[in-house]
């Protein structure tokens, strides 16, 4: 229900998915409505129904806001519902559990109003906001949230310490443009990632969080949802799923099989390193190609699928590599470990393939074996890098 003339177009919608919530919505709606006078625009409320089955809808219409029926159940999917059927330009979204005060918008309005295409609210004191006692549980408000948060900001670099406050607006426009598809409570946290990678403007505002009003448990599942937040930031940076770690590992295994190779035998203190380390080296240096190779990969997906936009270091190293030159310079590491492979089997052929110095003769056989599996898996690499870049026309002939 609009809280303005039929003819009045809306700039404001206060949208709330709602899962039988009957002990609170009522509430809510009133502050809600409140909160749009407050802050002097023309609005309405939502309540994006996911299937409640307590007489929330009619608690909703009876309160004086407009209900949207969702039947893809889901926290995204509620949301996106919604979304879809708000009439404001701006949209503030919230939890209609009580926990946020809807009357108290102003903040985000200006924001709004000012430009910026995502406003969130803060509910963490770095950023101004309150957690009223007994609002949030301490594995949440000590453990999850901030370290969550702090691993979105920075992997992303976005200026956002709250990545999960449930209280926040966009610009309707915006919200298209961040492109938005998983349908769990990770949809918050792909909200902020994609409006930095899109280059969205952010701001936020310190909100309070005050504790649920409901008598039954809230519907989040900390674990699991938790580990759904960080799975979808590990999906979305590659960079730091695969690339710094593997770089890690190249680093480590050519160090180490440098100063056995170089200096043979190494001691520290009581700990002898020899060819056994050198065999770790080198597996840790294929393993480390492995993940570069899979970043690699899942950068060049995401941007042909539009999900990341082509910019960052990584997007430089592949727009500067090409099938050519990846199968060139495997074919030349692939031959240098052939060469010292050669040279083995030349040692061996003058011992008259008999027994070799055990030692000696795994020096030179590891390195070997690894520069030529290295030099296969880059080749084969480039090739994977190729079809990734396969245009496709699905126009029928």
């Amino acid at each position: 229900m609009s809280l303005t003339g039929a003819s009045e177009p809306l700039e404001l919608t206060i949208l709330m998915p709602c899962l039988t919530e009957a002990e609170t919505l009522a509430t809510c709606i009133a502050k809600a409505i409140k909160g749009i006078a407050n802050a002097g625009v023309t609005g309405e409320v939502l309540i994006a129904d996911n299937g409640s089955t307590d007489g929330s809808i009619d608690i909703a219409l009876k309160s004086g806001a407009r209900v949207e029926h969702v039947k893809v159940k889901g926290y995204g999917n509620a949301l996106r519902g919604g979304i879809a059927a708000a009439q404001g330009r701006w949209i503030i979204m919230g939890d209609a559990d009580d926990s946020y005060d809807f009357s108290n918008i102003r903040g985000f309005v200006e924001k709004l109003r000012a430009g910026n295409d995502l406003v969130m609210g803060c509910r963490l004191p770095v950023g101004g906001g309150t957690i009223v006692r007994g609002a949030m549980p301490w594995k949440n408000r000590w453990i999850g949230n901030p370290i969550l948060s702090f691993i979105g900001r920075l992997f992303f670099r976005t200026p956002i310490h709250d990545f999960h406050c449930g209280l926040r607006g966009f610009i309707a426009d915006g919200y298209r443009r961040m492109e938005l598809n998983t349908t769990g409570m990770e949809y918050a946290s792909e909200m902020v990632i994609k409006s930095q990678l899109k280059g969205l403007r952010m701001a936020e505002v310190p909100v309070t969080l005050y504790p649920d009003g409901r008598s039954r448990p809230p519907h989040l599942k900390p674990w699991r949802n938790g580990w759904r937040h960080l799975r979808l930031m590990l999906l979305f940076s590659p960079v730091w799923l695969f690339f710094i770690r593997g770089l890690v590992l190249m680093g480590l295994g050519v160090a180490f099989s440098l100063l056995i190779v170089a200096f043979g035998q190494i001691h520290l203190g009581p700990a002898t390193l020899d060819v056994g380390t050198l065999l770790v080296a080198s597996f840790s240096f294929l393993l480390g190609f492995q993940w570069v190779a899979q970043a690699m990969f899942a950068k060049r997906f995401v941007v042909a699928q539009g999900l990341m936009p082509a910019s960052g270091g990584l997007s430089r190293i592949l727009h500067s590599f090409s099938l050519e030159r990846g199968v060139v310079v495997g074919v030349l590491i692939g031959l240098a470990g052939f060469t010292l492979l050669f040279r083995c089997l030349w040692a061996w052929k003058a011992a008259d393939f008999g027994p070799l110095q055990y030692t000696e003769n795994l020096r030179s056989l590891i390195p070997a074996v690894t520069l030529l599996m290295m030099g296969l898996q880059l080749v084969s690499a480039s090739f994977q890098l190729g079809v990734l870049d396969l245009k496709t026309n699905s126009t029928p002939a």
